[in-house]
């Protein structure tokens, strides 16, 4: 287990996050999930956050990531899903037909610490999700 660090500290901080498509919509297909998976990715970045994993279904996706502690985990996942709704909605027309003035996320979300867990035990849990 490789261990993160800065000046001062180490750690790992891995978290598990699901954004759920407003209404249970079933929009989600490969084009539009790397689409978010890259917007993951950039947004991310400024935040000191990194992807590790990241499955979709239908109307959901899984998220997988690493956190440094100063990070501020509420306000990345704010202005990822309000980032992504809008230019999701912006770059695929069909989606904003299905969701026209709504936000393209539901208002909620799951962000769960992984706790004692392996990460593997978590990035197969999140692989077999995307197969269901």
């Amino acid at each position: 287990m490789k261990l993160d660090s800065n000046n001062h500290s180490v750690f790992l901080m891995h978290y598990h996050l699901v954004l759920v498509v407003k209404y249970r919509r079933q929009v989600f297909d490969r084009k539009i999930a790397d689409f978010a998976k890259d917007m993951f990715d950039e947004i991310g970045s400024k935040y000191n956050i990194s992807l590790v994993e990241w499955n979709h279904d239908k109307d959901h996706v899984h998220i997988l990531f690493k956190a440094h502690p100063n990070s501020e985990l509420s306000k990345f996942i704010n202005a990822y899903k309000s980032a992504s709704s809008r230019l999701i909605k912006r770059d695929f027309p069909h989606i904003r037909k299905k969701l026209w003035k709504e936000m393209f996320w539901s208002r909620s979300f799951c962000l769960l610490t992984t706790g004692g867990v392996p990460i593997d035990t978590i990035k197969k849990y999140i692989e077999n999700q995307g197969q269901k």
